[in-house]
């Protein structure tokens, strides 16, 4: 089982080193988006608000929005170091309290607790102190960067810390709206709910209880896919470096031609422009007359 936070917890001059592995998983299907046309996946990105790039992770920074519009900027350094500070702390049992006194909607998350090097004496002695006490210990510790409240106790011979919320984060059950103040029901009405519940009222076991939509969803995946209604996402077309080069030389052509200014207009074209002469033909001359002789 993985390891989520190593650690110590402490009651009195009690020190338990001990491992928190999570309890529960998540088995919802995951289902991915896909573009319509060619059936790849949808890329989010992240883009700046004001100068509509695209943001890369290294240019990312954190900030609690104290007032809209103004933030405090905490960089991961100063983070870091105040979660080291935090998680380095034993975790220590402030109080002893018993479980039916905490209601319900105060838990949030549950881990399984196993000692580490050295520590599985201590961590005897703890489980049987809360069985025989018949109490669970409230401790607080941080985990992912948040200082939790947490229960811990017995189950099925393991320790268990439950976190729950802090009371300012449960909501007021007066704030829901609609909620009638009085109940407005016949004694006959009352009568036949409780017979309903005492004929439904069994012992809880929890594996007769299934998503039934999960597995109808996992038997509709299947049935399409054993009977080959299954997509392929179109493959990206490599980018043509001879197209781009021939853009980028023909962009490079484009910006060193000269601009071309408008010739300036002639006022008068027959009178600024001379009439070229025409060149003077050289006469032939008459053949010279030959003298007979008597």
């Amino acid at each position: 089982m993985h390891t989520m936070w190593k650690g110590s917890i402490s009651f009195g001059l009690v020190n338990i080193p001990i491992k928190l592995h999570t309890a529960t998983e998540d088995k919802d299907i995951k289902l991915r988006t896909l573009h319509n046309k060619c059936h790849a996946p949808i890329k989010y990105e992240k883009i700046c608000t004001v100068c509509e790039e695209e943001v890369k992770p290294e240019d990312i920074v954190k900030a609690y929005e104290y007032t809209k519009g103004k933030f405090v900027v905490l960089d991961n350094d100063e983070l870091e170091k105040l979660r080291k500070e935090n998680e380095e702390k034993a975790v220590e049992i402030i109080d002893f309290v018993k479980i039916e006194e905490i209601d319900p909607i105060y838990f949030d998350r549950t881990y399984y607790m196993s000692p580490n090097e050295g520590g599985s004496k201590a961590y005897s002695l703890l489980r049987k102190a809360l069985q025989d006490s018949q109490k669970v210990g409230l401790a607080k510790i941080i985990i992912r960067s948040k200082e939790q409240l947490a229960v811990i106790r017995v189950y099925e011979n393991t320790l268990v810390m439950e976190t729950i919320h802090y009371p300012d984060e449960v909501r007021k059950a007066g704030d829901v709206p609609n909620v009638p103040a009085e109940d407005k029901v016949t004694d006959r009405e009352l009568e036949t709910a409780i017979l309903l519940i005492d004929q439904l009222t069994t012992k809880f076991e929890p594996e007769k209880y299934t998503d039934e939509y999960r597995t109808a969803l996992l038997e509709l995946i299947e049935s399409k896919r054993t009977g080959q209604e299954t997509v392929t996402a179109a493959a990206k077309e490599p980018a043509s470096n001879v197209t781009d080069l021939m853009a980028a030389l023909q962009a490079s052509i484009d910006r060193t031609k000269p601009s071309k200014t408008p010739a300036p207009a002639l006022k008068n074209a027959a009178t600024d422009v001379a009439k070229p002469k025409k060149a003077a033909v050289p006469r032939k001359k008459a053949p010279a007359k030959v003298k007979k002789e008597a």
